[in-house]
C-alpha cells in the first residue's frame, strides 16, 4: 500500500499540441511501474486553458478537485465544479478544461495502455 499526497508531487508542464489557451501542468500519481491497471494524474488548467477535442481508447473518469471547468462532447457542454465526477466512455469525442474565469483541476483515470487521439486541429 502507498499513500499519495498530490501536494507533494511536483507539477510538470504538459507540453502537448493537445492543449490550447494557456499553461497546463500534470502531476503523475501512478507511474507505469506502480500499477498494472491504471493511469492516474492530476491535471491543472490555467484560466481559459483546455484540451482539444480528443478520444481515449478506454473509459476516462474525471474527479474535479479545484475550480470550475467545462466538459463537452460534440452534442453537449456542461460546467463542472469541485466534487463532480465525469464518466467518458471509450471512443467518445470530448474536451475539457477551465472556464474563461477560473482555473481548474481534475484527477484523470484511464486504463493502463489507453491511448489518446486528438481529433481537433
Amino acid at each position: 500500500m502507498k499513500v499519495l499526497k498530490p501536494d507533494a508531487i511536483p507539477a510538470e508542464p504538459a507540453n502537448s499540441p493537445l492543449f490550447t489557451g494557456g499553461p497546463v501542468t500534470r502531476q503523475t500519481l501512478l507511474t507505469p511501474e506502480m500499477s498494472n491497471d491504471f493511469n492516474l494524474a492530476v491535471v491543472n488548467f490555467s484560466v481559459g486553458a483546455r484540451n482539444k477535442m480528443h478520444i481515449h481508447s478506454s473509459d476516462q473518469v474525471l474527479f474535479v478537485t479545484a475550480g470550475k471547468g467545462i466538459i463537452a462532447t460534440e452534442a453537449h457542454q456542461e460546467v463542472i465544479g469541485v466534487g463532480d465526477v465525469v464518466h467518458i466512455p471509450a471512443e467518445e469525442k470530448h474536451w475539457h478544461g477551465a472556464t474563461p474565469d477560473s482555473a481548474f483541476s481534475h484527477i484523470a483515470l484511464t486504463a493502463k495502455g489507453s491511448t489518446t487521439t486528438q481529433v481537433e486541429k
